[in-house]
Formats: structure tokens, C-alpha cells, sequence
């Protein structure tokens, strides 16, 4: 983790197919001012005003997090972005989009990560802020919990576990310390599906855009793809991808653990909610130096 706000040296375009809407999406990343923080703007409606990355914009974790502004402008499927975003240290950026949802890409974060890389990093002079737990913080539904604790270290560590009763990932679990430092262990890491879930997702006019380029596709004991799996556990590691990635709605940079099993969006929505309902779970300070870890 950066001391210093950062923002990106040259405006970075990404253009492809939506998940969901299945609308080819062309979406331009460009530098913004020292305290932006993450803002989208549609560059396809008239009158556009930003749309905050922000947990109190969210309208929306219905297989994928959407956010909104008081105007009716919304943007979905901003997991993966916001995930390459945090690991980064990018906390000042325009984005403008010219549709309603965020490109898929492969499936993953890989692409961001390393476009944004390639086009280089500026460092800004002011601090940044960051988001220290301080108690315990839980949120359960049901089998389904996630809970933030406070840790001595000062960074983000997340422990998920992942539970299907099905015949391929039964039972995984994955523990990401130091999403700063650590973050290439899950960042091309693709988003999964059952196939037997397929008609119900098609029936809400989700997954549109979906295919075996973008998605893991998973059937009885095995997968459809035909380049297999990037890691045995790649399903678990995605659900990590996409918890930090929506942590990022805090506006902070976050340190403390995380404990999640059988989470998603909603739970993830829901925890931020919670944290920031009182004030005697949290401050806000700046940063202070990390130790690197080798």
C-alpha cells in the first residue's frame, strides 16, 4: 500500500462485450485530481452526472454489483474494475463509459491490471486515507456470513471458503494476505457459472454477453472450457477478486481481515452498510508505511 494518492499517467480505453446486457462497451479510463476518488460518467446520456464509487450508490448485487446516482445513471458489473483498481493503489480516476455496464473481458481483472500497468501510474502529492476497523463487524444469512476484524498488521487480508454441493468445487477455501502486495494470485482469476443454473440466469435477461471466452462454465464433474482452469481453486480465488473489489465501494483503503463463507455482492453490501452505521466501528487515518513482504 502506497502512501501517496495515485491516479494513472495516460487515459487507458477498454472495449468489449457486457456480460449481462451483452452490449459491446467502450470505456475510457482517464487521469483525475488529487481527492476525485472513483467516478463513472455515461458518456451516452444527455446531461450525465458522476456516479460515485461509493457503497451508498449501490442499487443493485443481483449476481453482480451496480451502482447509481440520484439521477437514475447506473453502472454494473464494476467488481472486477474496482478489484484492479485497490490493488493498484489507483484512488483518483474518470471513468467514462458509454453504456450501462463495464466490459467482461476475459472474466477476470488479468486485463485491467495489466493494461493499466502498461500505461503507467502517477503518484499525486497528498496522502491517502484509509479505513482502520476497529471491532468486530458480522453480517449472516442463513449458512452465508462475512465478518471484518480488526488485526494488528496493517493491510487487507481476506479468508474465504467456498461450499457447492455439486461433483467439481465441492468445498474450496483461500486466503489472500496482503491484497496490495499479494494481488496477482487471484487477479486472473475468471468468473464461473453452473451450467444447470444457465436457463434460470437467461430467464432474468442476465448473461447475455456470456460465453466460454469470458466465464468458467461448469457441468457435472467437470468444465467446459477447453483450456481448463488457471488454478484447481480458481472458483474460490474469484470470489476473493470480487469481495476486494467490492470493498473498494468503502472510498478507502481498508486494513483488517476479512472472514467470508459462502458470501457474495449482497453480503459484501451489506457488511459496508454495517461498518459505517456506526461510527465506533471505524476511523479514518492516513496511511502509514508497510513493511514489504518478500
Amino acid at each position: 500500500m502506497q502512501k501517496n494518492q495515485l491516479t494513472i499517467k495516460n487515459k487507458t480505453i477498454f472495449e468489449g462485450i457486457s456480460l449481462h446486457s451483452g452490449l459491446i462497451t467502450r470505456m475510457s479510463l482517464i487521469p483525475a485530481q488529487i481527492d476525485t476518488g472513483i467516478v463513472f460518467i455515461r458518456t451516452d446520456v444527455k446531461k450525465s452526472q458522476p456516479i460515485v464509487a461509493n457503497w451508498k450508490n449501490i442499487v443493485s448485487t443481483n449476481l453482480c454489483t451496480k451502482i447509481a446516482n440520484k439521477y437514475g445513471h447506473s453502472v454494473s458489473t464494476i467488481e472486477h474494475l474496482m478489484f484492479a483498481l485497490y490493488s493498484l493503489g489507483i484512488t483518483n480516476l474518470i471513468i467514462e463509459i458509454n453504456n450501462v455496464e463495464v466490459p467482461i473481458l476475459d472474466g477476470s481483472a488479468k486485463i485491467f491490471v495489466d493494461e493499466i500497468l502498461k500505461n503507467g501510474l502517477l503518484i499525486q502529492k497528498k496522502d491517502v486515507k484509509i479505513l482502520n476497523i476497529l471491532k468486530p463487524v458480522e453480517v449472516q444469512n442463513g449458512n452465508k456470513y462475512i465478518k471484518f476484524e480488526p488485526t494488528k498488521k496493517n493491510f487487507l487480508e481476506i479468508n474465504y471458503i467456498l461450499h457447492y454441493k455439486d461433483e467439481f468445487i465441492k468445498k474450496q477455501k483461500f486466503i489472500l494476505r496482503n491484497v496490495h502486495q499479494n494481488y496477482l494470485e487471484v487477479s486472473n482469476c475468471r468468473t464461473f457459472c453452473h451450467q444447470e443454473d444457465l436457463e434460470k440466469i437467461f430467464s432474468m435477461g442476465l448473461a447475455k454477453g456470456g460465453s466460454l471466452e469470458n466465464a468458467i462454465v461448469i457441468s457435472g464433474n467437470k468444465i467446459l472450457n477447453q483450456g481448463g482452469l488457471r488454478y484447481p481453486d480458481e472458483p474460490v480465488r474469484h470470489k476473493v477478486l470480487d469481495c476486494v473489489g467490492d470493498l473498494y465501494l468503502s472510498g478507502y483503503f481498508l486494513t483488517g481481515k476479512i472472514f467470508c463463507s459462502q458470501g457474495g455482492h449482497e453480503m459484501t453490501a451489506k457488511l459496508l452498510t454495517k461498518i459505517f452505521d456506526n461510527k465506533n466501528n471505524y476511523r479514518i487515518v492516513l496511511d502509514q508505511p508497510i513493511k514489504k513482504i518478500a
